[in-house]
């Protein structure tokens, strides 16, 4: 299985120091949000993509892509009736696969919660159709640079729009590209009422990328979500993709949430190999 950490967790840590103590863990994945190196990808030169890949593979790491896409980020909008802002949000996405894979990445994690609350009178069925407009326009650089754009279900805390894995795959069908596919993260699914296990059989062809977090917003092992029966289930179904973990609340720290998620999810392994 194969461990991944989003960079965001260590805070304001100097990139070497976080790279070096995710690795000494025993992480072999970084997942990048842009906004820890610039709120704006376009000022992210080359040379500064390039350094961000050489660090990561000093420490014996992968860059394995991008989330938090418009974090901070300022006139994009996934489901605005607004056809130049949806239009501005399509060529975002573009630079944002650019810089995936020049950092050595090859998925982008669309969750972006402000960008797609439901504005006043935008119906559910709009603002599919708007996201959907927005992720097919920018297939083709996705394509061309082999990264995928996994859409993330997010809890009903962040808003009414996209809150299940079955609405997931209903927009990956619109867009319609085989680098469009489903994200799952555990505790958008943990709101849902069919268990975690049976959403990740009913979705494993769909499934790019996976988020593991406890619904209390700290590392997995940290609150009361049982891993065992998720785990199993990953194997069952040969999930080969990212184990990734993603925190909200940082007040244990960076050192505590990264090293008793990973020993926790070691821990589970063990367990089911017995």
């Amino acid at each position: 299985m194969k461990f991944a950490i989003c960079n965001e967790t260590f805070q304001d840590w100097p990139f070497d120091r976080a790279f070096a103590l995710a690795r000494e863990l025993g992480y072999t994945g970084l997942e990048m949000a842009p906004f820890t190196i610039d709120t704006d990808v376009r000022n992210i030169s080359a040379a500064k993509r390039a350094e961000v890949r050489q660090l990561a593979e000093q420490n014996d790491l992968q860059i394995i892509g991008l989330h938090w896409l418009l974090a901070k980020t300022t006139g994009f909008y996934l489901t605005t009736p607004d056809a130049a802002v949806r239009r501005a949000t399509t060529e975002y996405l573009r630079e944002l696969a650019r810089c995936c894979r020049e950092m050595g990445g090859s998925v982008m994690v669309f969750g972006s919660p402000l960008q797609r609350i439901l504005l006043p009178g935008v119906s559910m069925a709009d603002a599919m159709k708007y996201a959907a407009e927005v992720f097919r326009e920018a297939m083709p650089v996705f394509e061309e640079l082999n990264v995928t754009l996994a859409l993330e279900p997010l809890s009903p805390e962040w808003g009414p729009f996209l809150n299940t894995a079955a609405e997931g795959v209903q927009l990956m069908e619109m867009v319609g590209s085989p680098n469009c596919r489903l994200h799952l993260d555990c505790i958008a699914m943990s709101t849902e009422p069919t268990p975690i296990p049976e959403l990740l059989r009913r979705h494993r062809r769909e499934m790019a990328h996976l988020h593991v977090n406890d619904p209390n917003k700290q590392g997995p092992g940290m609150g009361e979500l049982d891993f065992v029966p998720i785990f199993e289930t990953l194997g069952e179904i040969d999930y080969q993709g990212w184990v990734s973990v993603e925190v909200f609340d940082y007040e244990p720290g960076p050192e505590r949430l990264a090293r008793e998620s990973i020993e926790y999810m070691r821990s589970v392994l063990e367990q089911i190999a017995q």
